[in-house]
């Protein structure tokens, strides 16, 4: 996975979060979680951090995974705050890889997307429908919106400083990724199921093995199908049919047919 460097405050939401977790999971009475009814999982207790460090290392599937985050949805919801900070801390890898790939190029609201990110996982942990499949992926996608909402707000806040004289095309509000696949699918071109997998796998942590088990198909399939849903994004881009959210059914047709 690629460094990326990010200019930010000592003390980030997301780092306060971890220290917690430490805390949490420090001897001599660090808080435990019970793997025996999860499926794949050792069948004994063990501290939340080597929770942590399974999930990291090992991949398990969706069932095992929607498992686990069902358990911790039900304790954050039920057993107290010692239970958020446990489940928070439980995903703080991912979290804090989702945030530094929306603040990069966006260093100066890296603290901020740090903040939105852990709230807008907390919100879908507390709220999400925990009976559907996929919630790890529910989880981090409410947290990628969340964090992309801060630097999309800051796209029209003020003008670059290296805004040229002279008159120019304004550049095509194509916005970020998901508003563009969503777009994409808005207008027919691809599915909402190919924009959630471009989405999921290339700007998430979603493994596409993964995908591909839940979807009963192999990898190689997978990635074709994601293929040649990009490549009609990317053609889409190209001709200007995504700078606005919208377009004619005539013209969605003819967009389709090219």
């Amino acid at each position: 996975m690629a460094t990326t460097t990010r200019t930010r405050t000592a003390v980030t939401a997301l780092s306060t979060a971890e220290q917690a977790f430490t805390l949490l999971t420090c001897e001599p009475a660090p808080l435990v979680f019970d793997a025996r009814p999860v499926p794949g999982l050792p069948d004994t207790t063990m501290p939340l951090d080597e929770l942590r460090t399974l999930l990291m290392f090992h991949r398990y599937d969706s069932d095992t995974t929607d498992e686990v985050w069902r358990q911790l949805a039900h304790h954050t919801r039920g057993w107290g705050p010692a239970w958020v900070v446990g489940a928070i801390g439980v995903a703080l890898p991912a979290l804090t890889h989702l945030a530094a790939k929306i603040s990069r190029g966006h260093a100066r609201h890296a603290d901020d997307v740090d903040s939105e990110v852990l709230a807008g996982f907390l919100h879908a942990l507390r709220t999400a429908d925990l009976a559907p499949p996929r919630l790890w992926l529910r989880l981090c996608w409410a947290a990628w919106r969340a964090g992309a909402a801060v630097v999309k707000a800051d796209d029209g806040e003020e003008l670059p400083l290296d805004l040229p004289t002279g008159s120019r095309s304004p550049r095509m509000p194509y916005g970020h990724p998901d508003l563009l696949l969503g777009r994409a699918a808005a207008a027919g071109l691809i599915t909402a199921e190919a924009a959630e997998l471009i989405s999921a796998t290339r700007f998430g942590d979603a493994l596409i093995e993964h995908l591909a088990a839940e979807r009963g198909v192999t990898a190689s399939v997978l990635r074709m199908r994601r293929r040649r849903a990009e490549r009609v994004v990317a053609a889409a881009v190209t001709r200007g049919d995504l700078s606005s959210a919208m377009r004619p059914p005539a013209q969605r047709a003819a967009a389709a047919a090219a």
